[in-house]
């Protein structure tokens, strides 16, 4: 009689183990199915950007104790095929990866900065004489901070990379028509920009803003586009942005390291960046020169306290 009245609970059983194995093996085949999709689109993506001419540029950078920020250099210069290009983006980005924190200080491309070695030019003239090194030799000189890496790309390169992670465009409010001098014309309004669109968003300067406004949108777009590769909708495309990265953006870092910064800048850091722009309000004035042209003359030591201030502040 026992055994009558075991048995539907042995059936139960091995009904149990049965769908327990078939949830496993299912279980396995989507993460070897995810990360045969995942290799292959990172293949795509570095096939992408594997005709772009890497260049190795001289950097010595500053050594990263473990309880530091960790400082990199962003470039965005726009070469046109040429060797010798100027900086029309200069951000350090700080990274706490304690405090999972992200800070950006934009640096204006007008500053009239002390560089070492040659005359006082604006700031975006020191990659254009002599490289990465240089722009970081002044940065370190005029605020002293520390400097870890750098990361450089093309607005060519930066424009293929937007349209691989938001193929459908990134979300901007464009705050007014914007046509002058960017390639593009934007119309006042909320829009999904592509790539070339953004960048020229990004770069239009041609209003009573001038460049204060262009590091403002710079900011903004840096903005959109860490909340496009958080976006759940767009997490298939994440190998493939991180493959054509790798051949896109130039840096210090190794292979391995570069991708495991990408990713780690993808899944770490507040969604809310803080940012700050120098010069600071208050700090600076408009001076003209016959070698550099229109300029902006800083208060060195009050703007870097301000950057101190900031990277410091919890």
């Amino acid at each position: 009689m026992d055994e009558i009245q075991q048995e539907p609970t042995r059936r139960k059983r091995k009904r149990k183990l049965r769908v327990g194995r078939v949830f496993v093996f299912l279980l396995i085949l989507v993460v070897l199915i995810g990360g045969i999709y995942s290799v292959i689109q990172y293949s795509i993506g570095y096939k992408l950007a594997s005709g772009e001419p890497q260049k190795k540029h001289e950097f010595t950078g500053d050594k990263l104790s473990s309880d530091e920020r960790e400082n990199i250099l962003v470039l965005g210069v726009d070469s046109r095929g040429e060797d010798k290009a100027r900086t029309d983006t200069m951000m350090i980005v700080s990274w706490d990866k304690k405090n999972n924190d992200v800070k950006i200080v934009s640096l204006m491309r007008d500053i009239y900065a002390d560089i070492p070695g040659y005359k006082s030019y604006k700031l975006n003239t020191a990659y254009y004489l002599d490289g990465v090194q240089l722009v970081t030799d002044t940065i370190q000189k005029m605020f002293d901070i520390p400097i870890h890496h750098y990361a450089l790309i093309d607005f060519s390169s930066f424009e293929s990379l937007v349209d691989i992670i938001a193929p459908d465009g990134v979300p901007i409010n464009v705050e007014k028509d914007m046509s002058e001098k960017i390639g593009v014309s934007l119309k006042k309004g909320q829009h999904d920009l592509t790539g070339k669109e953004l960048l020229g968003y990004a770069r239009f300067r041609s209003d009573a803003e001038g460049d204060f406004g262009r590091v403002s949108r710079q900011q903004i777009v840096l903005e959109a586009l860490k909340n496009e590769v958080l976006s759940i909708d767009n997490l298939s495309n994440i190998p493939k942005f991180v493959g054509a990265a790798e051949g896109y953006i130039e840096t210090d870092y190794s292979k391995t390291d570069k991708a495991k910064r990408i990713l780690d800048a993808i899944t770490s850091g507040k969604v809310e960046i803080e940012k700050l722009t120098i010069p600071v309000e208050g700090t600076y004035s408009f001076k003209n020169y016959s070698h550099a042209g229109s300029v902006i003359e800083i208060n060195v030591e009050k703007n870097k306290s301000a950057i101190t201030d900031f990277l410091e502040k919890k």
